[in-house]
């Protein structure tokens, strides 16, 4: 039996981890989505920053990190550093304070490719699921379990589905741009 909503729920799921690392760009204002990609190394495997202290956001160019575990401080240092955020970390004990700097026009620029392609990444893989759902669709067909009819009507709400989360991610995409260029 074929399941259109199976194939619905694996672009949903496409587009919240599009959402994810979209939120994890450095966009000029403080964020503590910012942090999420840096893992650290810790108790011999890699952590998010988020399950070594708590991340607030005091001011709007300032993330705080009150590390909970003081010999953690010097790694989540260097995991920030090492990290393409291109932020610089000031300890100060336990509390590792991250200025973000304005985004340079060059930077922005960058970020607004960064972020273009990311979406095209993205919608590239909503299609290879459309292209999935298609390919079981004629394997039915083809094993006489389902009329053409009904694989013309499959076809149309998954193509309806894809529709809809390309919109999504278009909408996504020229909001982030605006939200970067924004000074």
């Amino acid at each position: 039996m074929f399941e259109e909503n199976k194939y619905n729920n694996k672009m949903i799921k496409t587009f919240e981890v599009f959402q994810q690392e979209l939120a994890s760009l450095r966009t000029g204002r403080a964020n503590a989505n910012m942090l999420d990609l840096v893992k650290v190394d810790v108790y011999g495997q890699k952590m998010p920053i988020n399950q070594l202290g708590s991340i607030t956001t005091p001011e709007p160019r300032t993330i705080n990190i009150q590390v909970w575990d003081t010999n953690n401080v010097a790694l989540i240092d260097s995991a920030i550093k090492k990290s393409e955020l291109g932020l610089n970390p000031q300890i100060d004990g336990q509390l590792i304070r991250l200025p973000v700097p304005d985004l340079s026009e060059e930077r922005r620029t960058e970020m607004k490719k960064i972020i273009k392609s990311m979406g095209e990444k993205c919608k590239v893989s909503i299609r290879n699921i459309r292209r999935e759902a298609n390919d079981d669709l004629k394997k039915l067909l083809k094993n006489k379990e389902i009329s053409e009819d009904e694989v013309k009507k499959k076809e149309k709400i998954i193509q309806d589905f894809t529709d809809d989360h390309i919109k999504d991610i278009d909408l996504r995409v020229s909001t982030k741009e605006n939200e970067i260029m924004t000074i």
